[in-house]
């Protein structure tokens, strides 16, 4: 079973949310980032990614792959933060009101990007699920 140190899971989830996906190696423990070809897919490797992947294509046994969550995961997680995190009836409801419409995702950051306190909450709380996710 993988072990990772409080300081690696926060790396890896810091990474996860700028939208890379993280390989941890095994037997050096050693983290590396990709870009995430769904979000950059124009994106040129450098010699060094490449390098990289080659890496992981011949030996992926000593590597972890650490991947964002889908879609669905991170709905739910902000409907969870609109239940338990925003205390506010009125603000609570309008984000309840954004996730139920098409392009839910980019409504509720919207709204929290221009709530002022609830950004930061918002932060904290996405990169603790995060931490929590690459625990699992």
């Amino acid at each position: 079973m993988l072990t990772l140190s409080e300081k690696e899971v926060e790396k890896i989830a810091a990474q996860l949310l700028k939208g890379m996906i993280c390989f941890y190696q095994l037997d050096n423990k050693k983290i590396y980032q990709l870009p995430d070809d769904e979000d950059y897919f124009n994106y040129d490797l450098t010699p060094e990614e490449e390098d990289i992947l080659d890496e992981i294509e011949d030996n992926p046994e000593n590597f972890a792959e650490f991947v964002k969550m889908e879609p669905n995961q991170e709905h739910q997680m902000m409907e969870k933060f609109a239940d338990r995190i925003v205390k506010e009836r009125n603000f609570q409801d309008e984000l309840v009101n954004a996730l139920g419409k098409p392009k839910a995702a980019t409504a509720f950051k919207f709204l929290i990007d221009s709530s002022g306190k609830y950004n930061e909450l918002w932060k904290e709380y996405r990169l603790q699920n995060y931490k929590d996710w690459i625990k699992e």
